[in-house]
């Protein structure tokens, strides 16, 4: 049974002299910037003639001799900057029993051992924990983390720099006083309340508690830190390295594309989960659900086995294990925005017969646009389902003609393609698998209106006729250049400019049958193209 709760009052010297301290590798990485630094510098400083200063809750769980830092990175991190800028100024100043009560208290113990020294504060990251002890050891920062804008380390290095640049400035009316001001007040004046912890779990839970409630943590922060903390200690640094790796696929899309993917490839082995939802349903603190969430190393691992494919999902343009036929259909649903359909998409590529399950997916999802819409919380609830359905059954025909009410009938499709409004990206997508007879083409052509919606009058349609009608598939046309060569007002010079630059097969023929171009013609147009997409799409 875990040990009770050991919280408790205490000073920052008395804190940190008393002990080790590591930042273990589930914590996030340090990156407090300017703005945090100064407001943490300038409070100390106001408060100086004071008998206390708060420096807030830091959690901690004890163990192998080390105090481990569930909560309060940034808070030691800084403070250790600033207790080694104190000290290096105190030696600087001739303050040698004043440097050595800084040194003592807050930034090195001795090592009964070896005869020698320890850091009190350790990162995980050994290029950053050097970065720090440099700069403990030196007082400088060092000139390699220079190149690198985003790293840790340079973090660490400017937030030393402007806390020894505000410190000269402090020091400069009285040097001597205001050191011993200083160490005084940041060794027996500074106060952290600390919670103690037997175990990694129960130190992460009032974590969660206390991060969930403001707006610090991201929910990847709060699943890596969930993740780390509840595998064995002797392999958190691999699970840290391993989950770093995978986040880092998602750097340049940010947080959300990351939770996002873990979302749905949770989905595929547990169907449908709520984004907010997620992190309950991994911490398995959803004590109703009947589903069993995946353990903390089975998720790693589910995560690194889908990573590429889906990567090729998001940027069909990357290598990976898609085949042709997927990476078109991967396209296809890129150019409408489609992201519901990913759990889905990965449990069929898993499966036999995967590129007719994709293309059937594909025809589902087009149809479903032109009638109605894939917005809804039970359309995407019934997708999820699905993914979860073909993981079980390891096919993809049972979970897709579950899905088949969601199909409109062909007559249906025709006749509300040929007078909906939609939006040109949908539009264009569909003339283009229009002209090319593919429900995935190869090449895209842009999309033009013939008249623009825009227009609020135009002599060829009656009040209201353009609003009704611009936005329908019978006022399109595909070219192969993106800029629009005519006035975009006139069918005569739209036909003298625009249809020498039509994309390939696209109707120029039967366009130019119109001598005019108005309401009546758009109907005409957007009927004859609707059937054409409808043999596309049914056959």
């Amino acid at each position: 049974m875990d040990a009770p709760l050991n919280a408790s009052s205490s000073t920052a010297g008395g804190l940190i002299s008393g002990s080790t301290f590591e930042v273990p590798p589930y914590q996030r990485e340090y990156s407090w910037g300017e703005d945090e630094v100064r407001e943490f510098f300038e409070d100390i400083q106001r408060s100086l003639d004071s008998d206390s200063y708060f420096l807030g809750l830091i959690i901690l769980t004890d163990e192998d001799g080390r105090k481990k830092i569930v909560d309060g990175q940034q808070r030691v991190v800084t403070l250790t900057l600033l207790a080694s800028a104190l000290y290096h100024e105190a030696k600087r100043r001739g303050r040698s029993a004043l440097a050595e009560r800084l040194n003592a208290d807050f930034l090195t113990s001795i090592n009964y051992d070896t005869d020698g020294s320890d850091p009190r504060v350790v990162l995980t990251d050994s290029a950053d924990n050097d970065t720090l002890q440099h700069i403990v050891t030196t007082g400088e920062t060092p000139v390699q983390t220079a190149g690198n804008t985003d790293s840790v380390s340079v973090e660490i290095c400017r937030s030393y720099r402007f806390i020894i640049k505000e410190l000269r400035d402090d020091l400069k009316p009285d040097p001597f006083k205001r050191l011993g001001k200083w160490t005084e007040f940041i060794t027996n004046k500074l106060y952290f309340a600390v919670f103690v912890h037997p175990s990694p779990s129960s130190a992460y839970q009032v974590f969660e508690v206390i991060n969930t409630r403001g707006k610090d943590l991201t929910t990847a922060d709060l699943l890596k830190n969930f993740i780390i903390s509840q595998v064995p200690h002797n392999q958190r640094g691999e699970i840290y390295d391993r989950w770093k790796r995978i986040a880092d696929s998602f750097q340049n899309d940010g947080t959300n594309s990351f939770v996002q993917y873990i979302r749905h490839v949770v989905t595929v082995q547990s169907g449908h989960i709520l984004p907010k939802d997620l992190f309950s349903f991994l911490a398995s603190r959803n004590e109703h659900s009947p589903r069993m969430a995946p353990s903390p190393i089975a998720l790693i691992e589910m995560l690194e086995t889908r990573l590429a494919l889906y990567l090729q999902m998001v940027d069909p343009s990357l290598p990976g294990p898609a085949d042709e036929h997927a990476l078109a259909v991967f396209r296809a649903l890129n150019r409408l925005n489609i992201i519901t359909v990913r759990p889905l998409m990965m449990a069929i590529t898993d499966v036999a017969d995967s590129d007719e399950g994709l293309d059937q997916l594909l025809r589902l999802v087009v149809r479903r646009i032109v009638v109605g819409n894939l917005g809804t919380g039970n359309i995407e609830r019934r997708f999820a389902e699905a993914a979860r359905r073909v993981a079980e059954t390891s096919q993809w025909f049972d979970a897709l003609a579950e899905l088949d009410d969601l199909n409109p009938e062909r007559y249906f499709f025709i006749d509300r393609l040929s007078k909906r409004s939609l939006n040109k990206i949908v539009l264009g997508y569909l003339r283009n698998t229009i002209l090319s007879n593919n429900i995935a083409p190869d090449n895209y052509y842009f999309t033009h209106f013939i008249i623009p919606k825009s227009l609020k009058f135009h002599p060829d349609f009656e009040e209201g006729e353009l609003a009704f009608w611009g936005n329908t598939i019978g006022n399109t046309f595909l070219s192969t250049e993106e800029s629009r060569a005519d006035s975009g007002n006139d069918w005569q010079t739209f036909q003298q400019k625009m249809f020498p630059v039509a994309a390939p097969n696209e109707l120029v023929t039967d366009l130019g049958m119109y001598p005019e171009w108005n309401a009546e013609s758009i109907r005409e147009m957007g009927a004859a193209l609707a059937s054409k997409a409808a043999e596309v799409w049914y056959g």
